[in-house]
């Protein structure tokens, strides 16, 4: 099979008998062998009848019925469990993202031999509300990734098959696939200016609560990218900094005390100095982040349950 789409929505009933009479026509005109795979989200309009309709006509579209609304990396997360294509792309089902495109990608990956070719949507339609945020953010992703692309968060992206099923997209994790890519070893990593168009259907899911979880996402990526299988060179590095900070902070203590005693003068008392304060706290918050690098040590970060999700029907 030459191409797995692979397709999660929520609530987009109305564009997707389009979307799918898109996909189809260019698949057709580039004599494709391909699959469809929708990924329904828990919506709650009639979005998984219109799978079924469409799956009854065409034999190359499968489907994926979410009992509740898990949010978009386990929607792709179960997709890519599934595809079989030598390449897998990726694309939102609001029309916005071009089925067009997908020659040039498919092409991209196997004939200039990119693991990954993710979408640049340099001209957008979307509301300032919506723009600013997404180029804060893309500039803070390629600072911590080391990947410089512009558009981390573009739905519309290509895959070698080996890469899909060699990496794990779980909580919202979806933004940093490129990320993922790298850590897991595949670097060749290129990008492709595509066309965006104005959202035809429904409404836009982007929210603050989004942007917000973005960051969030993308440090405890880097960390645990760089620090997850030995927590304690992160927590040990700094509890030893605060021990040391402590230890300083104890002897200048000892040393006014021993200076006050040597003068004849016993009066001050030890926890009348700031410094006191500072090596108590230091020598708390030390251990704290010894014994917490203990803890990562031991506690296997895989979570066999993790991305076991209730899936009510599968066609």
């Amino acid at each position: 099979m030459d191409i797995s789409l692979v397709i999660p929505l929520y609530n987009e009933a109305e564009s997707l008998p389009e979307l799918y009479a898109w996909i189809e026509r260019v698949m057709k005109a580039n004599n494709f062998t391909y699959e469809v795979i929708f990924v329904n989200d828990g919506s709650t309009d009639n979005s998984w009848e219109v799978i079924e309709r469409l799956k009854a006509r065409s034999p190359f579209i499968k489907g994926i019925k979410f009992r509740r609304n898990y949010g978009k990396s386990p929607g792709l997360h179960c997709g890519f469990e599934r595809a079989q294509g030598d390449v897998i792309i990726t694309m939102d089902a609001d029309l916005q993202d071009s089925p067009d495109e997908i020659p040039e990608l498919y092409r991209m990956i196997m004939e200039d031999g990119y693991d990954l070719v993710s979408g640049w949507k340099k001209k957008r339609y979307d509301p300032i509300s919506k723009t600013i945020p997404t180029k804060l953010f893309n500039a803070t992703a390629r600072k911590f990734s080391g990947i410089k692309l512009h558009d981390f968060n573009c739905g519309l992206k290509a895959y070698k098959n080996i890469v899909i099923k060699n990496i794990e997209v779980y909580n919202d994790m979806h933004r940093y696939i490129p990320y993922l890519a790298k850590i897991a070893g595949f670097n060749k990593i290129g990008e492709k200016v595509v066309k965006h168009q104005a959202r035809k259907y429904g409404t836009t899911k982007f929210g603050l609560s989004r942007f917000v979880n973005g960051y969030l996402d993308l440090i405890t990526l880097w960390f645990t990218s760089r620090f997850g299988r030995k927590p304690m060179h992160f927590f040990g590095l700094w509890g030893s900094v605060m021990f040391f900070i402590g230890f300083i902070a104890l002897i200048i203590v000892l040393g006014m005390k021993m200076a006050s005693l040597y003068a004849g003068d016993p009066r001050p008392l030890v926890t009348s100095s700031p410094y006191f304060y500072i090596s108590l706290t230091a020598m708390i918050m030390g251990t704290q982040m010894f014994l917490a690098g203990f803890l990562g040590e031991l506690i296997s970060r895989s979570d066999s349950k993790r991305n076991q999700y209730k899936i009510e029907a599968e066609i």
